[in-house]
C-alpha cells in the first residue's frame, strides 16, 4: 500500500496508510457501546481546530433525524465545526420526535464532553429502521470515545470498524501530495455493503484533508468526486434513509490546488470501490465502462443501469454468458441508443460487434465470466464521451443475509 502512487499531470499522489488517521490535527475513536451486541457500535472524530465542512446526502426522501439535524447544524456552523459522531447498529430513522431529539441529544453529549458547541457536531447513524437509540449506552459509549482520542492508523481503523453494520471489512484511504513544498494529506473512513445503489447517498463516508480552502470550493470538489465515484456504484439498487458523505478542511479563502482534487478523486473511488467488493453476499465485481456515448450524461445513465441491474447482477453470479441482459438494461435508460452502432467487449475481448453480430463463442464468454474481477466495455458508437461505474453480483447469499437482517 504504502508503495503505490498514481501519477496525473506530473502530480504524485502517494496512497498512505490510515485513512482519516492520517490526516494532521484529526483524533478518533471506535469502541463498543453496547449498542451491537458484541462489535464495535460508535465513533467520535474530533478536529484539533473547526473545520469548513461539505456535504452529499441521501435523496430518499424519507431521511433520518441524524440527517436532518446535521443539516441543521451545517446551516447554523458549516464554517467551524469541530466534531462527528457516528453510531451502527440503529439507524435512528423513522423514529418520530424521539428519533430528533435523541440525534440533538447525541450532539450535545458530544459538545459537552469536547467542549465546543452542539452546532458544531455531525451526527449520523446506520442500521436498523423503526428502532430507537439507546441514548444511555450511548453517552457512556461517548465518554469511553473521548477518553479514548488519538491520532494515527490504529483509531482509524477501530473508527471505521465501528460505522460498520453487515460490511465485511473495514473500509478506508489516504493520498499525500506536495503543493508549494509542503506535504498534504486526503484521507477518509466509510462504510457500505447493502443498500447501495447509484444516486447520492449510498452510504456513509468521512473524508477529511489539511489542505485549507472555503466551504463554497470543498462543497464544489466533494459533488463532482460524488458523481464519479459514489454515485457510480450499485450492490442491490437500494437507497437508504440514513447515508452521506461529509468532507472537512481547514477554513481557507481560495480555492485548494488541483492536486487536492485528484487526490479526494482517488479516496472516494477507493471507499467506493471497497463497497462494491464487499457487497453484500458479492463473489464477483464488474466494472463497466460505457465508451463512444454522446455526452457523459448519457454514458453515465447507460452505465448506472446496467450496474444496477438484478437480472444482469444474477447472470454474474450464475456465470451465464446473457449479454442480452446488459443491452437490455442500456436500453432501458431511455437516452437515445442506436440500435445498430454499439459493440460489446468481455475483458477486453469483443463479445459482440454492431449490435447483432456474436463473436464469443457461449463457451468462451462462460469462461471470461468464471474470473473474479470482470470488466465488460460498452461502446455505443455515437460520440466521444465515457464512464465508468462498479457493481457485483447478486448471490444467494445476499438474499440470506437480508431475509433475517432483524433477527
Amino acid at each position: 500500500m504504502l508503495a503505490q502512487s498514481v501519477l496525473e499531470d506530473d502530480v504524485r499522489l502517494v496512497a498512505v496508510r490510515g485513512g482519516l488517521g492520517a490526516v494532521p490535527g484529526i483524533r478518533l475513536a471506535g469502541v463498543h457501546a453496547g449498542i451491537k451486541a458484541r462489535k464495535r457500535d460508535l465513533a467520535l472524530i474530533a478536529f484539533d481546530e473547526p473545520q469548513v465542512c461539505a456535504a452529499a446526502v441521501t435523496t430518499n426522501e424519507i431521511k433520518a433525524a441524524p440527517v436532518l439535524v446535521s443539516a441543521e447544524h451545517l446551516a447554523a456552523s458549516g464554517d467551524a465545526m469541530r466534531a462527528l459522531v457516528c453510531n451502527s447498529g440503529c439507524a435512528n430513522a423513522c423514529t418520530g420526535d424521539r428519533g430528533d431529539r435523541d440525534a440533538r441529544a447525541t450532539a450535545r453529549q458530544a459538545a459537552a464532553l469536547l467542549d465546543i458547541a452542539a452546532t458544531e457536531v455531525v451526527v449520523a447513524s446506520t442500521g436498523v429502521i423503526g428502532v430507537p437509540l439507546p441514548m444511555d449506552r450511548l453517552q457512556r459509549g461517548l465518554e469511553r470515545c473521548v477518553a479514548q482520542l488519538e491520532n494515527g492508523g490504529k483509531s482509524s481503523h477501530d473508527a471505521a470498524e465501528a460505522i460498520m453494520t453487515t460490511d465485511r471489512v473495514p473500509k478506508l484511504s489516504a493520498y499525500s501530495f506536495y503543493h508549494g513544498g509542503k506535504k498534504h494529506v486526503v484521507g477518509g473512513i466509510a462504510k457500505g455493503s447493502g443498500m447501495i445503489a447509484p444516486n447520492m447517498a449510498t452510504m456513509l463516508a468521512f473524508i477529511a484533508t489539511d489542505v485549507p480552502m472555503s466551504r463554497a470550493a470543498l462543497q464544489t470538489e466533494l459533488l463532482a468526486c460524488v458523481d464519479e465515484s459514489f454515485n457510480m456504484i450499485s450492490v442491490d439498487g437500494d437507497m437508504s434513509t440514513n447515508d452521506a458523505t461529509y468532507a472537512f478542511a481547514p477554513a481557507g479563502s481560495g480555492v485548494p490546488p488541483p492536486a487536492f482534487g485528484r487526490a479526494l478523486r482517488q479516496v472516494c473511488l477507493d471507499l467506493a470501490q471497497a463497497m462494491v467488493a464487499d457487497g453484500e453476499g458479492a463473489t464477483k465485481t464488474l466494472t463497466m465502462h460505457v465508451t463512444g456515448a454522446r455526452d457523459t450524461l448519457q454514458a453515465r445513465a447507460v452505465a448506472r443501469a446496467v450496474i444496477n441491474s438484478n437480472l444482469v447482477k444474477t447472470a454474474l453470479f450464475g456465470e451465464d454468458p446473457n449479454w442480452g441482459r446488459m443491452i437490455a438494461a442500456a436500453g432501458a435508460a431511455r437516452v437515445g441508443l442506436d440500435p445498430d452502432t454499439w459493440s460489446l467487449l468481455l475483458n477486453g475481448k469483443t463479445w459482440v460487434e454492431r449490435g447483432a453480430i456474436e463473436a464469443l463463442s457461449e463457451a468462451e464468454a462462460h469462461r471470461e465470466l468464471e474470473l473474479h474481477e470482470i470488466v465488460v466495455e460498452l461502446q455505443l458508437g455515437v460520440g466521444d464521451a465515457r464512464a465508468t461505474a462498479w457493481g457485483c453480483d447478486l448471490s444467494r447469499d445476499y438474499v440470506r443475509i437480508n431475509a433475517s437482517y432483524r433477527t
